[in-house]
């Protein structure tokens, strides 16, 4: 008897200049979400007609209207965004689980762009950085947690929440001594804190940014500067907290002062202090994790926001080293 084929499944667009979006530069976007599902996709005119198995027409399916509902509401569709749909799925999230992390939309509004938190960790993550004074973001590189972290603070500061933003970071030696290093201090330890200044030229117009910069409203400074200071209606962000010591773990978080808010972001399995030496971070974790007001959210492979490939690398080497 000869196997009947599958009837094919024809999805409707309204807006073709939202469809050629959809189908992305030729027709790129269509061939990622083929090769993950192995349906066959063909476009007639504001239509889409999925051919193959049914159950993967359901996924390819899915996954076209939701990139067409985020493109109705002027966000950006490629292939982050399709990786994160076809993240989604595999992780079976429907609408019971979505509020349970307090679903819905979440956006960061700064100076230069809308930030939206692309996965449930991520919302969750942005949620506790406007609810409470302390809160950590630990979790493999690519999650989002500094980048966030950062959007918030120049959100508060341009909303008026907070007077000043600083942003500091361990300036851990790797193979090269500072002392070696040319230049004067600042010239010393900037390529330390380059993620910072990324982050903030993402969310700050430049003249605007040096301005800042230069009146001290914004700070990037490494964290042995942080020593003596009370830090009061300020938004302050400890990054790559894994490369503190627990002294230094407990001098800045009791730089916090009033009318502050404090991040502190790191990943446990990228610790550079010298062998023997605990983390500051892993102390933290610790002693702190039952005070209320305190958050720690955390973050997994499959929060990655970078290329594809970062989240299969993490992976990998979880697996290798299982953390314990």
């Amino acid at each position: 008897m000869t196997p009947v084929a599958p009837a094919e499944a024809v999805l409707e667009f309204p807006d073709n200049r939202l469809l050629i979006d959809l189908c992305g530069e030729y027709d790129r976007n269509l061939t990622d979400i083929e090769a993950r599902t192995g349906v066959q996709i063909l476009r007639r005119g504001n239509q889409l007609a999925l051919h193959g198995p049914a159950e993967a027409q359901d996924e390819a399916a899915e996954v076209l209207r939701a990139l067409y509902d985020r493109l109705e509401q002027g966000r950006d569709v490629g292939k982050s965004e399709i990786d994160r749909q076809f993240r989604m799925a595999d992780e079976a999230e429907d609408l019971s689980q979505m509020e349970m992390f307090g679903g819905g939309t979440v956006e960061i509004k700064t100076r230069k762009k809308l930030v939206e938190p692309r996965t449930d960790a991520q919302k969750a993550y942005v949620r506790s950085l406007f609810a409470n004074e302390l809160a950590f973001g630990i979790g493999p590189a690519g999650t989002g947690k500094t980048y966030l972290a950062v959007a918030v603070g120049v959100n508060m500061l341009v909303t008026g929440q907070v007077d000043k933003i600083i942003l500091s970071r361990p300036a851990v030696e790797a193979g090269e001594k500072l002392g070696y290093l040319p230049g004067d201090m600042k010239e010393k330890v900037d390529p330390y804190m380059q993620p910072l200044y990324d982050a903030l030229n993402d969310f700050l117009p430049g003249k605007q940014l040096a301005r800042l910069m230069e009146e001290k409203t914004v700070e990037i400074a490494p964290l042995a500067f942080m020593r003596g200071r009370t830090l009061s209606n300020a938004f302050v962000v400890l990054d790559e907290a894994q490369n503190a010591t627990s002294m230094q773990m407990k001098m800045f978080l009791t730089r916090l002062g009033e009318g502050s808010r404090m991040v502190i972001t790191g990943d446990r399995t990228q610790v550079d202090l010298p062998r023997g030496v605990p983390s500051g971070l892993a102390d933290a974790e610790r002693l702190l994790a039952a005070i209320t007001g305190i958050s720690f959210n955390y973050f997994t492979a499959k929060d990655v926001v970078r290329h594809p490939l970062v989240a299969a690398i993490i992976e990998a080497y979880e697996a290798d080293h299982p953390a314990g």
